[in-house]
């Protein structure tokens, strides 16, 4: 038995992509922009393994036994063992050609919440796609398979910060992702993840850009008028660091996207009241400093994203207290990078001042900008037993 097992993040869009124009290949009407947070907090781990004894593939998502006939993921299996048979042919790799004849077991977890609005199906299909290259001895370009499996998967193969390029080609070898800038390019930007809601969405992001493809007017012209400008502005805000830019730009995004799917019809409604408060508060606090500290950002769900300075972050979460004030439930607030307390000023107090809303923000995660999908060396984190069959503790 030959076993692997990697993991790889998440990540955020900033300038959002919203809508498919192939359904198949996966392939995106506008381009679009992310940034890759750090595994430390927010990661997908996979273990692969394939062996003769193995009498069909088999897979299990956190803990339970999920269904592999998944056309995404076939996919995915498909294209990755072409490539590896392709290559080994090429190489006249005997050994490797009888691995590729053996059934493969694959496990995967993820250390946040599945189909909630936080990039999942991302981190999930890239760590898929870049374990199984590890297992077959695939190297090179991946983003076109990841893509295949969840657009924005793509991204998640890179660290740091990422566009997904739509390309122009009907079969797709164009549309890729590209590192713009690695994570240590801007050491200083943090990521909190309010967590209003962990539970899975009531419109998966599949159906709502299919909808929105075929009846809102709105997404088209943000395809072709808004997005092409707003991605040259974002990577011009990024290389140059610009926090007022980059935040203001990953709002207005954030907003348009929304905006979106309201004008599909029937209207689909990603964001709750929770959502909406966090919005108010950002720009009173940034209305309080004259100038952009903190910015929002909401994919297909309810949990803010906030991008911010890292000297900004124990003021800011101290003002999401107060707004949101924790329950006693024994969990953690706080997650992830450290945050110290921090005191208010009355004239912040009174600025952000807001009717409370205990337990609206569950957590929050604290991060960074991190890299892209990495193998791992300790073998007692395999997800997967020497039976080939998942560990009891995964």
């Amino acid at each position: 038995m030959k076993k692997v097992t990697c993991t790889a993040p998440v990540n955020i869009a900033v300038i959002k992509y919203w809508g498919k124009r192939d359904e198949a290949l996966i392939l995106p009407i506008n381009s679009s922009l992310s940034v890759t947070l750090h595994q430390d907090q927010l990661k997908t781990t996979t273990s692969v393994a394939a062996s003769r004894e193995f009498t069909e593939d088999r897979m299990w998502l956190n803990g339970k036994e999920d269904d592999i006939r998944h056309p995404r993921l076939q996919s995915c299996l498909r294209e990755i063992r072409r490539l590896a048979r392709k290559r080994r042919g090429d190489a006249g790799d005997d050994g490797f050609s009888r691995i590729l004849g053996y059934k493969v077991h694959i496990c995967s977890v993820n250390n946040f919440p599945t189909a909630a609005g936080l990039a999942s199906s991302a981190a999930g299909y890239a760590c898929l796609v870049y374990t199984l290259a590890k297992l077959y001895g695939v190297e090179g370009e991946l983003s076109e398979i990841a893509r295949q499996g969840s657009g924005s998967a793509c991204r998640s193969m890179y660290g740091g910060f990422v566009q997904w390029v739509m390309g122009e080609r009907e079969d797709g070898k164009d549309s890729l992702a590209q590192q713009v800038e690695p994570e240590t390019h801007w050491p200083e930007l943090r990521i909190l993840i309010l967590v209003a809601s962990a539970e899975k969405k009531h419109v998966g992001s599949t159906a709502g850009m299919q909808t929105s493809v075929q009846t809102s007017p709105l997404l088209k012209l943000r395809a072709q008028s808004v997005v092409p400008e707003r991605m040259a502005e974002m990577i011009e805000s990024i290389r140059q660091r610009d926090f007022e830019a980059f935040g203001q730009l990953t709002m207005k995004d954030s907003n348009q996207f929304h905006a979106t799917c309201l004008d599909t019809y029937p209207p689909i409604f990603y964001l709750n009241h929770v959502s909406q408060r966090v919005i108010s508060m950002v720009h009173r606090y940034n209305a309080h400093y004259g100038q952009t500290k903190v910015a929002y950002s909401f994919d297909a769900g309810p949990n803010a994203v906030i991008f911010t300075l890292e000297q900004t972050v124990n003021e800011f979460v101290e003002v999401v207290k107060r707004c949101f004030p924790p329950e006693s439930n024994g969990d953690p607030f706080l997650k992830g990078l450290p945050v110290s307390p921090a005191p208010l000023p009355q004239k912040l107090l009174s600025a952000v001042e807001c009717d409370p809303c205990p337990g609206g923000v569950r957590y929050t995660i604290v991060t960074q900008p991190g890299p892209g999908p990495v193998p791992l060396q300790d073998l007692n984190l395999d997800l997967l037993g020497s039976d080939g069959l998942p560990k009891q503790s995964a």
